[in-house]
């Protein structure tokens, strides 16, 4: 049986939540200084760079929030399903499953829709796309309907038998009302609440009713991108928050952890929530700069003769590449032979665009020029 008064649903309601404004000013003013700079830059991209940007954004976004909870999607299939359903070329990537296929079309019912009412259709819509069969692994769950049942909804860790529990929701039959006071509220624009404050907010809430028998977190996620989608005033996502909640996966627990069991005052998740959001703007402006560099090189190389695997690597090195490049890394990307490797990589280098670097080791690294 919970403990009374144990967790925040207990102790308040979702409108008598309060945080301290002055916590907060500064943070806002240098996340939404971000966004304004960063969709400034965008802005002078063309559109092959901003629809390129976007769909990188997006397939990070859907295969970072399912990773958070464990679950590993194929890349290159998300990425086929993201652009085939916006409309983009997406010649020579594989055919997505038909999960992934469900996936993607919830993350781009969200933010492509973004400013469609919230409701429970919606999201009894979206709930059947990420478990088709009607299990949770080898357990029957309600599906595109709020959980049912007696059971405690609890989030547990741990070994079988020596479990710990870490949060417990409100029981099933308190969930509908709760749902409805949700969107209610989030439709609401009696209270004067900065966008940004009321995603942090949302994202909380929604967690905290834990309304489904599985996919909270990524429903929760998801919802969450068409709040953020709804402050930007636009469908276009430049900036991944899921990917840097993963960075800091055990941080996002225990911050949700702790708001969960705490009070009303909910600063501290809504800090936590606001510098995890302006860490990713900063991350999405570093990859607009790789992208200017980018735009750049080739503008230089335009007719300098590069075969394809050569191209392939270049637009990696612009586009996050981190490891050390080398002839063994070459031939494992391009599935080419070491020799092919080896007068690939020469033949940049007599080109002046990659040169041997000065590091020392077992085998030669390359990095590209300054131009």
């Amino acid at each position: 049986m919970t403990a009374h008064n144990t967790y925040i649903w207990q102790k308040t309601n979702l409108h008598s939540l309060n945080w301290q404004d002055s916590a907060l000013s500064q943070l806002l003013a240098e996340v939404n200084m971000l966004r304004g700079k960063l969709f400034g830059r965008l802005s002078m991209f063309g559109f092959k760079e901003q629809t390129e940007e976007m769909l990188s954004v997006l397939t990070n976004e859907i295969i970072h929030s399912s990773e958070i909870e464990g679950e590993r999607l194929n890349r290159d299939s998300v990425r086929s399903s993201v652009a085939r359903q916006l409309g983009l070329a997406h010649e020579g990537l594989p055919k997505p499953d038909h999960y992934t296929e469900g996936v993607v079309q919830v993350m781009l019912n969200a933010t492509q829709h973004y400013a469609q009412q919230l409701d429970s259709d919606r999201l009894f819509a979206w709930h059947p796309a990420l478990f088709p069969t009607g299990y949770s692994g080898i357990y029957k769950i309600t599906v595109a309907h709020w959980r049912q049942g007696d059971e405690p909804m609890q989030v547990v860790s741990g070994a079988l038998g020596h479990e710990k529990v870490h949060y417990e929701a409100p029981p099933s039959n308190q969930v509908a009302p709760m749902m409805e006071d949700y969107f209610e509220w989030i439709a609401s624009n009696q209270q004067a609440i900065d966008p940004l404050v009321k995603a942090a907010i949302a994202h909380l809430w929604f967690v905290t009713i834990h309304p489904f028998d599985d996919g909270n977190g990524r429903i929760c996620r998801t919802l969450t991108e068409v709040l953020l989608s709804r402050a930007d005033a636009t469908s276009k996502r430049y900036y991944s928050l899921s990917s840097e909640i993963l960075n800091h996966r055990n941080q996002y627990y225990t911050q949700l952890e702790h708001a969960q069991r705490g009070d009303a005052d909910i600063t501290e998740w809504i800090v936590w929530f606001l510098n995890t959001l302006k860490q990713a703007l900063t991350k999405a402006l570093q990859k607009t700069d790789n992208t200017i560099r980018k735009v750049k090189f080739w503008d230089i190389h335009h007719d300098t003769k590069l075969n394809e695997r050569q191209k392939k690597v270049l637009n990696m090195l612009f586009e996050g590449f981190e490891d050390k490049l080398n002839s063994s890394k070459w031939y494992k990307i391009n599935h080419c032979s070491q020799d092919t490797a080896t007068r690939d990589l020469n033949d940049l280098v007599e080109k002046q665009i990659l040169r041997r670097s000065e590091e020392g080791g077992r085998s030669t690294n390359y990095e590209l020029i300054p131009f």
